[in-house]
């Protein structure tokens, strides 16, 4: 099959580290939760001519290379190209950089072809390529990260705030997902109660139940490395009265996690800010990315590309197509 390929544009969220990231009970499965954030990952693909290959850029982007060769495979349309990437996510320290690359790569060839792409074929992309977070769906979503397969799509988020302290170095994802992780059964029942608590919280919009889960997580997360700075962490989101810890389970950032709706909002995110900056080599602050409809899977109108609302950032947008082509110019 031949087509003629114009020049498409995707983009995905990035995800501040996880909720709650461990291993359900029975099964084993490992899975995840995302924290969606609004800082994300652009693609542009530029169809070119002849017989050569797909340029990335930047060059080291080569996971996205992979999936544009293979997705112009399957479509049996050898198209060369150039495929730039734009992120405003760190490589290496848990946002979810790698994914949101090749999420928005999917969504730019797709664009170029002239269709739309849903989650599941996305994930069927990823699966041969790496172990994948969940930002091919919008919002919060329970994910089997090792599999790329989706365990839960959760209630919505509300508006959270993350100050982030990088805690320096990077942190290699596929690596880290091959070790062998010594979680008891009784840790495995904990972590299936915590998903069930976590779904319930984001029902109710239960703002502390939701900090002492995602503490709760990071805790039982530390006997997989080292994580010298997350006592302080805790003990600052204590004393200062915030939600609680949030950390990047497989990267190097460990975050004080803030109520947008805090009468004291201000002041803790400054106090935040001041206790990140003892330990952190770089501090950042993120904010939770929370669709709306026609974002929202199920609402009116909505197509399965999910393309952003108007008006919305095209780093935060999980859509593509015209709209987002019309962003980045």
């Amino acid at each position: 099959m031949s087509t003629s390929m114009r020049t498409g544009v995707g983009s995905a969220f990035g995800s501040c580290g996880e909720l709650l990231q461990g291993v359900t009970a029975g099964d084993d499965r490992d899975f995840l939760v995302t924290l969606p954030i609004r800082q994300g990952s652009v693609a542009v693909f530029e169809p070119g001519t002849g017989d050569g290959e797909i340029e990335t850029v930047p060059p080291h982007k080569s996971k996205a290379r992979r999936l544009a060769e293979l997705m112009l495979e399957r479509s049996g349309h050898r198209q060369p190209g150039r495929l730039t990437i734009i992120s405003e996510l760190p490589e290496g320290k848990g946002l979810a950089s790698s994914t949101a690359d090749l999420v928005a790569a999917a969504r730019a060839i797709a664009d170029a072809q002239g269709r739309g792409i849903d989650a599941a074929e996305i994930e069927d992309l990823l699966r041969g390529i790496e172990p994948s977070d969940g930002v091919m769906y919008p919002g919060s979503v329970a994910f089997y990260h090792r599999e790329v397969r989706l365990l839960a799509r959760l209630p919505a988020l509300p508006p959270l705030t993350i100050v982030l302290a990088d805690e320096g170095g990077q942190l290699d994802t596929v690596d880290f997902n091959r070790r062998a992780k010594p979680f008891t059964a009784a840790d495995k029942r904990e972590y299936t109660r915590l998903l069930g608590g976590l779904t319930e919280a984001l029902a109710r919009r239960d703002h502390h139940r939701i900090g002492e889960i995602a503490t709760r997580s990071a805790l039982m997360n530390s006997v997989l490395r080292e994580r010298p700075h997350l006592d302080l962490a805790c003990r600052a989101a204590r004393g200062m009265g915030a939600l609680g810890v949030v950390i990047a389970h497989s990267g190097t950032a460990t975050g004080i996690l803030l109520a947008d709706d805090d009468p004291d909002y201000l002041g803790k995110l400054a106090e935040a800010q001041r206790i990140s900056a003892e330990y952190g080599t770089a501090v950042s602050v993120h904010h939770t990315w929370r669709p709306r409809p026609p974002d929202w899977p199920g609402s009116a109108g909505a197509p399965a590309t999910m393309r952003p609302r108007a008006g919305s950032s095209p780093s935060a947008a999980t859509g593509h197509g015209r709209e987002a082509r019309a962003a980045v110019r």
